[in-house]
């Protein structure tokens, strides 16, 4: 695959609920079309040309070596990294990726930085074997593989990403799911509690809406919708005592 070099890797970051986080990839062939904020950003700081551009992935081959110039600098600052925020540590069919981001979970584990990680892809067994301090979640949105096929085209099966993190879960991991960005029923029609039962093993659910599209803002009640859904949400985690945190601008 195409790779690229950078001059820093780790940095804070500004989404709420994360504190540090390493990109080791430019791009994303899972290809999502809520719209996808980081395509959004990548095109219009003139990263990438075009989503065909986007959905070929670079990756950062110098990534291990700048962790081992920031790692001691940092390391007391960080709470925790997470892998990742614009892009995904186990796209699908992407081997060189997933290397590179074990490599990275390890080396920051061996310094004692807890991870984070959270992908459209498939969580690797393998993670089995790394600090048990660490967390791995995945994004699941519907049960539908049709919508998913539709939104997330290159991203793996719904029931794959979920028997994986089960995996992890089943050995004693903290797991957690992102349910967003959640879409209204003018793009699918689906009940939020079957997708709230079929992850009721984890320990974190977060909860978010879709911004920056245009079918979201044209359902009348989109904001209703949102409010409902986020009270739902609530409901569910707080009778089985599942922690949760509701994305800022989902309830209104």
């Amino acid at each position: 695959m195409k790779t690229i070099t950078r001059k820093t890797m780790l940095y804070k970051t500004g989404v709420e609920y994360g504190d540090y986080t390493m990109n080791h990839v430019q791009g994303c062939s899972h290809g999502c079309k809520y719209p996808c904020y980081a395509y959004l950003m990548a095109k219009r700081f003139g990263k990438v040309s075009s989503y065909e551009d986007w959905i070929e992935p670079r990756l950062v081959s110098n990534t291990l070596e700048i962790l081992d110039k920031e790692i001691p600098r940092l390391k007391n600052k960080i709470k925790s990294v997470q892998l990742c925020f614009t892009t995904d540590p186990f796209m699908c069919g992407y081997d060189e990726i997933k290397e590179m981001s074990l490599a990275a979970i390890r080396k920051l584990n061996n310094a004692g930085i807890k991870c984070c990680v959270l992908t459209k892809g498939i969580l690797p067994i393998e993670l089995a074997e790394y600090s048990k301090n660490n967390e791995y979640g995945i994004t699941l949105i519907s049960l539908d593989e049709d919508y998913r096929q539709r939104m997330e085209p290159g991203s793996a099966p719904y029931q794959d990403r979920l028997a994986a993190l089960q995996a992890l879960h089943d050995r004693g991991f903290y797991t957690w799911v992102s349910v967003e960005p959640y879409p209204t029923p003018n793009l699918i029609e689906q009940d939020i509690h079957n997708i709230l039962d079929a992850i009721n093993f984890v320990d974190k659910i977060i909860f978010g809406r879709t911004n920056y599209s245009k079918d979201i803002t044209a359902y009348k009640r989109h904001k209703d919708f949102y409010n409902e859904q986020a009270a739902a949400v609530v409901a569910f985690c707080e009778e089985r005592h599942i922690a949760y945190h509701i994305k800022s601008g989902t309830i209104t």
